[in-house]
């Protein structure tokens, strides 16, 4: 019986390699080797014959050891690959439970996304790390998407402290978790037993963009991999002493492995800021320096430094089941070395902070729709090549905002169009409560979303209201022109709009979500595709690769 929740698979090397001589047990020949070995008999044929199956076994190793550096896209937060079946009973893998297919964004051909949680789970590592114990939270998370040609990738990380809904999910063993209509990120693994399952479940309702598969590793597998690739290098472009991470670092380069390297990509309070914004860059420069040092010749010409690195890499790992074996890692790691280090981008989800806690984090809108609509419709972010061709429309874009509905346009307010287009421009200032009465999760945080990209940059969710039939304005007196300017954003009839006595003069809108509010994915359905957006928003944090001038500030 399949078990939704196992280690290993069928077909694990009964014969391993001694791990002490670091080798597989069974390796290509040497030239050295070769020359010293007895004449075969049956003459030159036979010779030829040889020659021949040695030279077979040496490109099947090098195709081996290809995909092995091809894997290191996913190994930033831990992950490796190496093609013997003595890995297998390394890997865990679990069977994820992703709802109803209807709900979920349409794939674009051929093009893979691959979703890389590192946990913050501190089992087995004592008190060293503080919070003994911890399950562990999504604290570092990269949507990796190789694109559909194998010409480039992209990595978007994703801020732990951004305010997000988290969608109801199902455990492997038939618990139901219950949605959140805002919350952190992060607690989207671990939090009241969650699995990887909701956090890919909430990705893909933040982005719009389909999850393939995920990798998720813990805090050792930081430490393992870089001390088996012999340390990845890294930059500080000041001198750091972080009592937080543990990391002191003086001003220039140095080469990390084990605790030290776990000190530096967990370093936040003595760089820049000092949030996670700031974390996520010394993140994004350790990883493209180690797909650069794992895809060295140093490391692939090196069968006791690659055994190692395997081997230490799978121990950390879990996968979703749909890649839970070497096999089929294998087959994914040799698509993923088609693309050049210097063709993969780097870059941090655009946010704001959030009005309602300056310790969290929102969406940047419009440009958060906007990257994700790039990434959703596989345009590269790496700078096209002269008279590039323009990639087809996506099958499924970013979340859209809502279509206008032939409803009747919300009533004038004193002072007629000119009020109510000056009340439209002063949007940006305009505090708008929202609150879920449609008895669906989600649905605030959802709309907050859609009025930050219209201009309403203090739109925030409050608690649930009661289920209410209808979607409803609430406006003090003094604010009929603001409140008739949302309704026209979001298409409401004029009866919606209504004065509250209640509301005082200092207080903003309060629109409370009615069953007859659109869910996301109908008003995602309804939406007329748009176009894949040909640059990159303005400003957007990125790197490239192979950049080796990244440095920590």
């Amino acid at each position: 019986m399949q078990q939704d929740i196992h280690n290993g698979g069928a077909g694990a090397d009964r014969h391993p390699a001694d791990p002490a001589r670091g080798i597989p047990a069974q390796r290509p020949h040497t030239p050295a080797e070769a020359a010293s070995e007895p004449p075969h008999p049956g003459g030159r044929a036979a010779r030829r014959r040889a020659l021949t199956a040695r030279r077979t076994r040496r490109r099947r190793v090098l195709k081996w050891t290809g995909g092995l550096a091809a894997f290191a896209l996913v190994a930033g937060c831990g992950g490796a690959y190496y093609a013997y079946q003595h890995f297998n009973n390394n890997i865990t893998a679990v069977k994820v439970q992703l709802g109803n297919e209807a709900e979920r964004p349409k794939p674009v051909a051929d093009a893979l996304n691959i979703l890389v949680i590192g946990t913050d789970s501190r089992e087995g590592l004592g008190r060293e790390y503080g919070d003994e114990g911890s399950a562990g939270h999504a604290d570092t998370t990269l949507l990796f998407h190789i694109a559909k040609d194998r010409s480039n990738a992209t990595a978007l990380s994703i801020p732990r402290d951004l305010m997000v809904p988290v969608p109801e999910c199902r455990t492997p063993d038939g618990k139901t978790i219950p949605g959140t209509a805002r919350t952190m990120f992060n607690n989207s693994l671990g939090q009241e037993g969650r699995d990887p399952g909701c956090t890919w479940k909430t990705v893909e309702k933040v982005t719009g963009i389909r999850v393939d598969h995920f990798v998720m590793v813990n805090f050792d597998a930081v430490k393992t991999l870089s001390t088996a690739v012999g340390g990845v290098e890294v930059c500080a472009a000041k001198d750091i002493n972080d009592p937080d991470s543990h990391l002191r670092m003086a001003k220039g380069r140095h080469v990390v492995q084990g605790d030290e390297a776990l000190a530096f990509v967990r370093t936040r309070h003595a760089v820049g800021l000092g949030g996670d914004l700031t974390r996520i860059p010394l993140q994004q420069q350790f990883i493209g320096s180690m797909i650069r040092s794992i895809k060295s010749s140093d490391t692939l010409t090196n069968p006791a430094k690659l055994w190692k690195l395997a081997d230490s890499a799978t121990k950390a790992l879990t996968v979703d089941s749909g890649i839970g074996s070497v096999d089929k890692l294998k087959d994914l790691a040799l698509d993923l070395s088609k693309v050049d280090s210097g063709k993969i981008t780097f870059a941090t989800v655009p946010v704001l902070d959030d009005p309602a806690d300056e310790n969290r984090l929102v969406l940047k809108q419009p440009d958060a729709a906007q990257l994700f609509s790039m990434v959703g419709g596989d345009r590269s972010l790496t700078e096209p090549a002269a008279g590039a061709a323009a990639p087809e429309a996506p099958a499924a874009s970013a979340p859209a905002a809502p279509a206008a509905t032939s409803a009747p346009a919300a009533p004038a307010a004193p002072g007629g169009a000119a009020s109510t287009a000056a009340a439209a421009a002063d949007a940006k200032d305009l505090r708008v409560t929202v609150r879920n009465g449609t008895g669906t999760p989600g649905q605030a945080q959802q709309t907050v979303d859609r009025l930050v990209a219209k201009g309403y940059a203090k739109a925030a969710t409050a608690a649930n209201a009661p289920v209410a039939t209808a979607t409803s304005i609430a406006h003090p007196a003094g604010k009929a022109a603001e409140a008739a300017a949302l309704a026209a954003a979001l298409g409401l009839p004029a009866e919606a709009v209504k004065a509250d006595p209640k509301l005082g003069a200092r207080d903003g809108l309060v629109l409370v979500l009615g069953k007859d509010a659109p869910s996301a994915a109908a008003a995602q359905a309804a939406a007329t595709p748009a176009a894949v957006p040909s640059e990159a928003p303005k400003d957007l944090q990125r790197v490239q690769g192979d950049d080796v001038d990244a440095c920590a500030r």
